[in-house]
């Protein structure tokens, strides 16, 4: 059975977006500096996304992220998760409620019932391949929070956000994780932990 991995770019100040993320303005004010390494052509970075996705056989995401992705600066046939490969991971929503319209309708499940349940279903959709939590903040500090992850995998960008979305806050509940894997490209610092 594959691993449950939470997955997500932050910025040296401990942000997933800029200020003001949102459908027109994307990961918000200097957030899209946190992916410049999904973008390089350094071979670390392309060694580190293609394992990851290749790897992959479901993605959850929090509705928040959906509605960016999803939103008309959002994914495409050559950017988000999977793109260019033969057959895109399926993608699970957490959501309270699914959206009235979907531009990439093919490609989301709406879960209602939270995390757990999306990974849940998830685990079973991707068989033996891993499941991939990749955001934003609030989904994977559920994940963790659930104890439904066996990886945390951070690529911590050389950016300052100075506000935007935190990945933790005082309200985490305190645990030791186990370093297991660094690797370093002049774009990121890939981070790899074991979660015990």
């Amino acid at each position: 059975m594959g691993k449950v991995v939470a997955d997500i770019s932050v910025s040296l100040d401990g942000y997933v977006t800029g200020p003001d993320p949102g459908p027109d303005s994307g990961l918000g004010s200097g957030g899209e500096g946190l992916h410049t390494w999904a973008f390089s052509t350094d071979p670390v970075d392309r060694e580190v996304l293609a394992s990851a996705t290749d790897a992959t056989g479901a993605v959850v995401m929090g509705r928040r992220l959906f509605d960016i992705v999803d939103g008309p600066h959002g994914w495409n046939d050559e950017v988000g998760y999977g793109a260019g490969l033969a057959a895109a991971p399926p993608v699970l929503v957490v959501t309270r409620r699914p959206p009235g319209t979907v531009r990439l309708a093919d490609r989301f499940t709406f879960v209602v019932d939270g995390v757990r349940s999306a990974i849940s279903t998830a685990r079973a959709m991707a068989e033996e391949r891993d499941v991939v939590v990749m955001g934003g903040a609030q989904v994977i500090r559920g994940a963790l929070a659930a104890d439904a992850v066996d990886e945390l995998r951070l690529h911590l960008s050389p950016v300052l956000l100075g506000g935007g979305t935190p990945l933790f806050d005082a309200g985490v509940s305190p645990r030791t994780l186990r370093q297991i894997h660094v690797r370093v490209s002049p774009h990121a610092t890939h981070l790899t932990y074991r979660v015990d």
